[in-house]
C-alpha cells in the first residue's frame, strides 16, 4: 500500500473525510497501478531470463530450452505438472502435444483454458528420456516455482501427476490416496487437489471417471474460496 492510500484508511478508521478533487484520485491511482504493472513486468522478465540461464544441474546440458510456464499471471488457478517432455522441450511450452490437448480439454470441461489459467512444472529442464527428476534436481529448481506461486497467488493448485503432487507436498504417499480429497500448499496453505497426468489418462483412459471427480472438486473448492 502506498503513502496516500495508507494515510486514507488511517483517516477513514478515525471518521475523518478527506476532501480530493475525484480527477487527482483518478490520476494517482492510474499512476499506481502503472507502477505496480511495470514493476511486476520487470520481476517476471529478471527471473524467466534467470531460468533461461539456469546451470544448477546437469539437465542444462541435454536441454533444447527451458519451459518456464504460460497463462495468466494474475491466474487463480496455477496447474502443476512433472517435468517437460521431448515436446515441450522443443517448443518451450508446457503440456503440449497429446497430452496437452487432453489438459486442455479437461480444463474446458470446468470452463477455463490456457488463457484463464497459469501453467508450470516441477522442472524447468527435461530429463533425458523423460526419466522422472532426481531429488537434487527438484531441489535445484523449486526456488523458481515457489517465486512463481508466490508472484501468481493463486486461489487453488491443481497438482497433475504423483510427481508433481509428491514434490508439492513433500511427501512419498501414493497418488491414489491424495487424490480426492483437499490438500493444501506447505508454502503459503493454498488449496491443492491431486488429479492423474494427462499421459496416465491417454494410458488408463477408465481412470479418467476419477480425474472428472477431482476436477469437481477442485472446481467446488476454488468456489469456497471466491
Amino acid at each position: 500500500m502506498n503513502v496516500a492510500r495508507r494515510q486514507q484508511a488511517y483517516l477513514q478508521a478515525l471518521g475523518i473525510t478527506r476532501w480530493q478533487l475525484r480527477s487527482n484520485t483518478v490520476v494517482e491511482d492510474a499512476a499506481v497501478t502503472a507502477a505496480e504493472t511495470a514493476t511486476d513486468d520487470s520481476v517476471w522478465a529478471t527471473l524467466q531470463s534467470e531460468v533461461a540461464g539456469c546451470t544448477r544441474c546437469g539437465l542444462h546440458q541435454s536441454r533444447t530450452q527451458t519451459v518456464f510456464g504460460v497463462g495468466n499471471r494474475n491466474a487463480d488457478w496455477m496447474i502443476i505438472g512433472e517435468a517437460p517432455g521431448a515436446e515441450e522441450d522443443r517448443r518451450g511450452e508446457p503440456f503440449v502435444g497429446r497430452a496437452g490437448q487432453l489438459l486442455d480439454a479437461m480444463l474446458a470441461a470446468i470452463g477455463l483454458n490456457r488463457e484463464t489459467v497459469y501453467i508450470a512444472n516441477i522442472l524447468k529442464c527435461r530429463p533425458p528420456k523423460n526419466r522422472d527428476p532426481q531429488t537434487a534436481e527438484v531441489d535445484c529448481c523449486e526456488p523458481y516455482l515457489q517465486q512463481q506461486i508466490a508472484m501468481i497467488r493463486p486461489k487453488l493448485i491443481l497438482a497433475v501427476g504423483r510427481i508433481a503432487a509428491q514434490n508439492l507436498l513433500k511427501v512419498d504417499t501414493p497418488i491414489g490416496k491424495l487424490r480426492g480429497q483437499t490438500l493444501a500448499y506447505p508454502q503459503s496453505q493454498t488449496p491443492l487437489i491431486v488429479t492423474y497426468h494427462p499421459a496416465y489418462l491417454l494410458r488408463s483412459p477408465l481412470e479418467k471417471a476419477r480425474a472428472w471427480q477431482d476436477l469437481l472438486l477442485a472446481r467446488q473448492v476454488y468456489e469456497q474460496q471466491v
